[in-house]
């Protein structure tokens, strides 16, 4: 019989789509054996939906639904970190701040919550973090507890080494926690590219994004993440525009689109972002503002649990179709041919790639 006092539950969601490698490793050197929520469904964020108020932002949502899954996969102990803030004052907004205290008042079910906070603002580090997690565990051995925090790190660095030469998100999380490296794939040469400045756990979860990064690359786009810009890369790219960071997400999205911004990596920017989000609307306007004076094309598909697939596409197709005709102008007022060669890590496209781009 399963020893259940060393089983910890994770939903697949939050703060899951930036550090759950690092969480896989230590957890699993503590010796537990982690159980995941499902992955999102329509019927997911409905039952989320039930137990919070109406206004409640779609994230929050999709949170109670993962960890009602939980509950009903009879998991009694649960993951629910408060990340406070990131850095000194880079906060995280208030509902992910108080992520235990909204589970605790609206699911009235039995269970161990496990909520350590890191607030390095407050100078609670994340090695601080570690300890609490531990302490709630009740594991106190400080070996032990050192020997998770390095096993952690090996397989987030692994991890963050794959997306940062372009592996995808799921191959990347499996391939390291299975020990291994991927090396960098093949770049499929494309007539377009975009950056999708994104929280994770909008853009990763694939049934809050519509499965976005697929769709576009059926259109014939690249598109980037901040998975793929290094931290100081992004902080870098915020300071160059004359901005500071101040939300803890903040490296995901505007460092992500300064990044391919200030450096013509891409044609254009798609900000993915919940309805109702203060800290996203903040943040898109402040790359928007920059991105109509660098005149950068721009869109802000919003999303919440009632949005539309049709409409969603819509608005996604017309916008590359905007960026195919956009482009096509520019080759054709400057008169460049030349054709895209794997070889090349930055190409410029032929009129005639541009033209031949369709739909599928």
């Amino acid at each position: 019989m399963e020893d259940n006092s060393k089983i910890i539950g994770i939903p697949r969601a939050m703060s899951y789509y930036n550090n759950y490698p690092f969480y896989y490793g230590f957890f699993s050197s503590l010796g537990f054996k982690i159980i995941l929520s499902d992955k999102t469904t329509t019927k997911l964020i409905n039952e989320g939906s039930n137990y919070v108020v109406s206004d409640t932002c779609l994230p929050i949502k999709v949170f109670v639904g993962h960890i009602i899954n939980l509950l009903n996969k009879r998991c009694d102990k649960i993951f629910i970190p408060s990340i406070q803030s990131t850095a000194y004052k880079v906060n995280n907004c208030t509902k992910i701040r108080g992520l235990p205290e909204i589970i605790r008042n609206v699911i009235n079910q039995s269970f161990k919550m496990i909520e350590p906070t890191l607030d390095k603002t407050n100078n609670i580090t994340f090695k601080d973090f570690c300890y609490d997690i531990a302490s709630q565990l009740d594991i106190f051995d400080k070996e032990k507890i050192e020997a998770a925090i390095k096993e952690g790190w090996t397989i987030y660095n692994n991890f963050q080494k794959m997306t940062l030469v372009g592996v995808p998100f799921e191959e990347a999380v499996k391939s390291a926690i299975e020990g291994k490296i991927l090396p960098k794939p093949i770049e499929i040469v494309r007539p377009l590219s975009v950056v999708i400045m994104a929280h994770g756990y909008n853009l990763f979860d694939e049934r809050i994004s519509m499965r976005l990064i697929n769709k576009l690359e059926k259109m014939g786009v690249k598109a980037y993440t901040g998975l793929n810009v290094s931290r100081q890369d992004a902080i870098n790219s915020i300071q160059e525009l004359g901005e500071i960071q101040y939300w803890a997400n903040e490296l995901d999205l505007t460092g992500a689109a300064a990044y391919f911004m200030l450096n013509n990596k891409v044609d254009g920017i798609i900000a993915l972002s919940a309805f109702g989000c203060g800290p996203d609307s903040l943040m898109v306007d402040e790359i928007q503002y920059h991105a109509t004076e660098k005149n950068m094309p721009m869109i802000n598909l919003t999303i919440d649990e009632h949005t539309g697939e049709a409409g969603f596409v819509t608005r996604v197709e017309a916008f590359v179709d905007m960026l195919i005709r956009r482009k096509r102008k520019i080759i054709q007022e400057s008169n460049i041919k030349v054709l895209p060669s794997s070889k090349k890590e930055k190409v410029i496209v032929s009129e005639e790639v541009v033209k031949n781009l369709t739909f599928v």
